[in-house]
């Protein structure tokens, strides 16, 4: 599915790991792909966001907060950490050595996975862009994905920022209108 998006709308994906894993959760769930859209500030999703006051500055905090009132820690992957220590892998030490050959920061473990509310707003990333007739998926798409995929905590954030999905939608369908002409 990866293929078809944009070289901006993979960005977005890249930010919105990186944004997990600098955050400590071992998920990608819609708060992340939130960050990574706002992190895209030259994409129409970034563009849209800022324009309703939405940047990754003002998500962040909110992610956290709905996260550790859902009660989801940020781990930073320890579970998994720990089950490999008790057989006798050691993490840190893995970790140093990738540092050392492949530079720092490049080994990241556990890689994060998607959320079943990340994985049906990508779903819906798809069905947008079809539905407009578009063969490229960008972060327009990803935005109205996550929009049309319904609640979920990345909605919640915006809403907690009060922004409207609704509003969001149509400022991208708004936007978006002048190259259907």
């Amino acid at each position: 599915m990866f293929d078809k998006f944009t070289d901006l709308a993979k960005r977005a994906i890249v930010l919105s790991q990186n944004e997990a894993i600098s955050l400590g959760y071992d998920f990608i769930g819609t708060e992340h792909l939130l960050l990574g859209l706002a992190g895209v500030r030259e994409g129409i999703a970034g563009q849209i966001l800022s324009e309703h006051g939405v940047t990754a500055e003002r998500v962040r905090p909110e992610t956290v907060r709905l996260l550790e009132a859902a009660g989801v820690p940020a781990t930073g992957g320890r579970a998994a950490t720990e089950a490999l220590a008790s057989i006798g892998i050691d993490v840190d030490e893995i970790r140093r050595r990738a540092d050392e050959n492949f530079g720092p920061g490049r080994f990241h473990f556990p890689r994060p996975a998607y959320t079943a509310e990340a994985k049906k707003a990508l779903e819906y990333t798809l069905r947008e862009a079809i539905a407009l007739g578009h063969e490229g998926i960008g972060t327009e798409h990803m935005l109205l994905g996550m929009i049309a995929a319904g609640e979920s905590v990345g909605l919640r954030a915006l809403t907690a920022l009060d922004v409207d999905p609704a509003e969001l939608r149509q400022s991208v369908l708004t936007r978006l209108a002048p190259a259907a002409s």
